[in-house]
């Protein structure tokens, strides 16, 4: 069966993941994640990917980010991929794959879905038990966009910069929103979203969605329908 496009609106954010093959890790060292990161930076500038928030885990990858055209997350992820894993197959003197399959997306609806899935990406190393406060992760987009610390990866989204009338206001804003934990309905939503390659958003944007691409928005479940 071949592969449903993936979705793409133009100026609407996406939340990217790909994944180490088998969950394996992809990241041994610091010195690893600086060059991914430095790397990324570069390729997405090149291909028209702007990127607002991210996560390096242990063994994958959470982008938050933009796409100006149509192919410019799998020109990013293309080459991010075969840059990285010929660096690290040479360090660590391996061969073969080190990501799992194709990276995964869904489109996010900016007004209802950017800020909590900003926040949902950051909270990662929280969740995973690596650190108990957030600014204690050196490699997540959270100390730029909490904080207002120096990251030449990132570029503000206009819902971000909505938050504040300047650099200060917006930091103080965007921590706030941490005091209240992400709904469980709407972590659910973001996973399988992005699992399956669906939309974020409310009801009348993945109808919108559901009009324009002619599928539904939000993934069926697999297998076969139940009886009722």
């Amino acid at each position: 069966m071949p592969r449903k496009p993936r979705l793409f609106v133009e100026g609407y954010p996406q939340h990217i993941i790909q994944r180490g093959n088998n969950r394996q890790a992809i990241f041994f060292t610091d010195s690893e994640r600086q060059q991914y990161l430095a790397w990324l930076g570069e390729i997405a500038e090149e291909r028209g990917l702007r990127i607002h928030a991210y996560v390096l885990m242990t063994n994958h990858v959470h982008l938050l980010a933009t796409p100006e055209t149509p192919d410019s997350i799998s020109r990013t992820m293309q080459a991010i991929g075969r840059r990285y894993v010929q660096y690290i197959n040479r360090r660590h003197d391996r061969s073969g794959t080190l990501w799992e399959g194709r990276y995964r997306t869904a489109l996010v609806d900016s007004e209802s879905y950017f800020l909590v899935c900003s926040r949902y990406i950051e909270l990662n190393p929280i969740r995973a038990g690596l650190v108990r406060r957030r600014r204690d992760y050196a490699w997540s987009s959270y100390r730029r966009n909490a904080e207002g610390r120096s990251d030449d990866l990132l570029r503000e989204h206009p819902v971000y910069t909505a938050l504040g009338p300047g650099p200060e206001a917006r930091c103080q804003a965007y921590s706030r929103l941490f005091e209240d934990e992400i709904p469980a309905r709407q972590m659910a939503a973001i996973r399988s979203a992005t699992n399956r390659g669906g939309a974020l958003g409310t009801e009348a944007f993945l109808e919108a969605m559901e009009a324009r691409f002619g599928r539904p928005a939000v993934p069926r479940p697999r297998g076969r329908p139940r009886k009722k």
